[in-house]
């Protein structure tokens, strides 16, 4: 270490004087003294303040410039050191040696660079000003097809700096690459060089920096990245170096375009033979990797494209092998079964032929296996496929004979939100137009009760707007006294009134229709709880607000003159003068709406 603080003091002397031969001795000196202990000798350097005559030394023209670069790029192998070279001024002279046309000189300035870069936002900021990444971006296009080992070192090097660059939680540099056109020259980079492990590792990185931005996709979609990554993952062996395959891949599945480019590639025979070899595996790698081959799976099936083209009518080997793992005893595989089959269920043809072919039964199964302390999210998906499933008008009366709807009420004990959203979904999904099977719902206490319950859950939207909305379908759908007399028992009223004040005008519809029901077949059983719910006050806040849609102004007067045959009701409407709200609207745009308005204001003007 004496020896090194020697070599400072001489280097600080010679760095002025520019005799290249004793500059190269101390350079060396140093390189020797970084190899033997980094750590210590960059503090020395950092301590010396020969970082700033560092800067003088980057030369296009002297024999020595590699080997400053060398010594830059060493010591920024220590976090501590990459911000004091950028403090130093080292990143504009660094930047200037990318157009050199000496080999070593590139390769040690990229090294600099690409050290400088890593971990560090000050480094990666101070390239971006300097303009380093549009050259190196011109580098490895001019580069990109050569093959000789040189070229291929270099490759690797500026590759590795870019995927440094490129490591920014800041989307503005990953963008600015994308403009440069920095994906199509490594996706070829890829295709050229796959037999080059680091280069490879090199592009699969950067792909995974850059693969997150939306803006990439586009870009990405443009080449042949499908067919190179596919290329490239049958040829992996170990775990790790699939994971790195795996992780450019899922971002890049997240495109329609993508998900189509990589099944035509054959991704998905690869994901179901990976989940063959690893499915009785208790290593912890291999269920990890059976999660992340069965997840990709499913995301491929988003796409309609992509998924039409695996279901082959229903015939396609990668639906039946989707179909075998429904009944598996390995969670995850149910898991993906279901949601595979929710996601084939999205369209009616599809989902026409999965129930006709018994596809409900499997999925009834698996949900019995999961009553008792089951899995939430097999519960969740198996829901999802039910209540796709139920979706075209000739599937309902077949699953309801098949028993759905006792397998699903099965789950009303759930206290998990994402199942008591599905639940409801699926029971609203097959009672529309099931008048019997709506009746024979809407008069079951107990889950009226539960549906009331979750009118309250106001920590969960979704799961009290669907209580709300399969409240109202029971009434809409069976038309039935009983029903009503059930729900009016249990409290729902309340809720159907406070859902007509809904912000989805759907929902505010659904609500007055179903009001209107009550109001025409059991207005003296509901009366008390329609005027506390302030009924009648509603309806003339949506008549009076010109933001109100017509149809919902059509069945608010609807349900006004329902109202009439109440006498405390009745009452209420003319201690609102509705009359004045009601002739306004005689000329509104909607014909229906006019009319309507003339017929309610003759009743109201008959009864007052």
């Amino acid at each position: 270490m004496d020896n090194l603080s020697d070599t400072l003091k001489k280097l600080k002397i010679t760095a002025v004087d520019r005799t290249d031969d004793s500059l190269e001795g101390c350079l060396d000196c140093l390189l020797q003294a970084l190899t033997q202990n980094n750590m210590e000798t960059s503090e020395k350097i950092q301590g010396s303040g020969i970082l700033q005559v560092f800067a003088s030394l980057l030369i296009p023209q002297s024999s020595c410039t590699a080997k400053v670069a060398n010594v830059i790029a060493e010591i920024a192998k220590n976090e501590f050191m990459r911000i004091p070279c950028v403090d130093a001024g080292l990143i504009s002279p660094l930047v200037q040696l990318l157009n050199s046309k000496d080999q070593e000189v590139l390769l040690q300035t990229g090294r600099a660079l690409g050290n400088i870069c890593y971990d560090s936002h000050e480094g990666r900021s101070a390239v971006d000003q300097a303009g380093g990444a549009q050259i190196v971006v011109d580098h490895l296009r001019s580069l990109c097809s050569k093959t000789d080992p040189a070229s291929e070192k270099l490759l690797t090097v500026f590759c590795g700096m870019l995927m440094n660059y490129s490591n920014e939680k800041n989307d503005s540099l990953q963008a600015q690459l994308i403009n440069m056109g920095v994906i199509p020259t490594l996706v070829k980079l890829l295709g050229i060089h796959c037999q080059n492990a680091a280069l490879t590792e090199m592009c699969l990185v950067a792909f995974g920096n850059l693969a997150e931005l939306e803006s990439s996709k586009e870009q990405f979609a443009s080449t042949n990245i499908a067919e190179e990554l596919v290329k490239l993952f049958k040829k992996q062996i170990e775990h790790d170096k699939r994971e790195m395959v795996f992780e450019v891949l899922a971002p890049l599945a997240e495109n329609d375009a993508i998900k189509l480019q990589l099944v035509e590639s054959g991704l998905v025979e690869c994901l179901l033979e990976i989940v063959q070899q690893k499915v009785d595996s208790d290593k912890e790698e291999d269920i990890a990797e059976l999660k992340t081959a069965s997840d990709l799976m499913v995301l491929l099936l988003l796409g309609d494209e992509s998924m039409q083209k695996l279901f082959e009518g229903g015939k396609g080997n990668v639906f039946q092998r989707v179909l075998s793992w429904i009944p598996s005893n390995n969670h995850q595989l149910q898991l993906a079964g279901a949601l595979a089959i929710a996601n084939f269920a999205r369209n009616d043809g599809n989902c026409i032929h999965m129930v006709d072919n018994g596809i409900v039964e499997k999925l009834m199964d698996l949900l019995d296996r999961h009553v008792e302390d089951g899995n939430v999210t097999v519960q969740h998906a198996a829901l999802s496929a039910l209540r796709n499933l139920a979706i075209p008008v000739v599937n309902k009366a077949k699953m309801l004979s098949a028993g759905v709807t006792e397998a699903v009420l099965k789950f009303l004990k759930s206290e998990m939100p994402p199942v008591q959203f599905k639940l409801l979904g699926t029971l609203r999904m097959l009672i529309d137009a099931q008048v019997e099977a709506a009746e024979q719902l809407g008069k079951n206490v107990k889950l009226v009760e539960r549906l009331v319950e979750w009118c309250e859950a106001k920590d969960h939207a979704g799961v009290m707007g669907e209580s709300n909305r399969l409240l109202s379908a029971l009434i809409r759908h069976s038309k039935s006294k009983d029903v009503i007399k059930t729900i009016v028992q249990s409290g729902g009223i309340k809720h159907l009134v406070t859902m007509a004040t809904s912000e989805h005008v759907i929902m505010q519809n659904e609500a007055l229709v179903a009001l209107a029901l009550i109001a025409a077949l059991e207005l003296g059983t509901a009366e008390k709880d329609l005027e506390s719910a302030q009924l009648v006050q509603i309806l003339h806040r949506l008549l009076a607000d010109e933001r109100s849609a017509p149809e919902i102004k059509y069945n608010s007067m609807v349900l006004i003159c329902a109202l009439m045959g109440s006498e405390s009701l009745h009452k209420e409407v003319q201690d609102l003068a509705f009359l004045d709200v009601v002739s306004k609207l005689r000329s509104h745009e909607n014909k229906s709406v006019a009319q309507q308005a003339s017929l309610t204001e003759q009743r109201l003007a008959v009864e007052s």
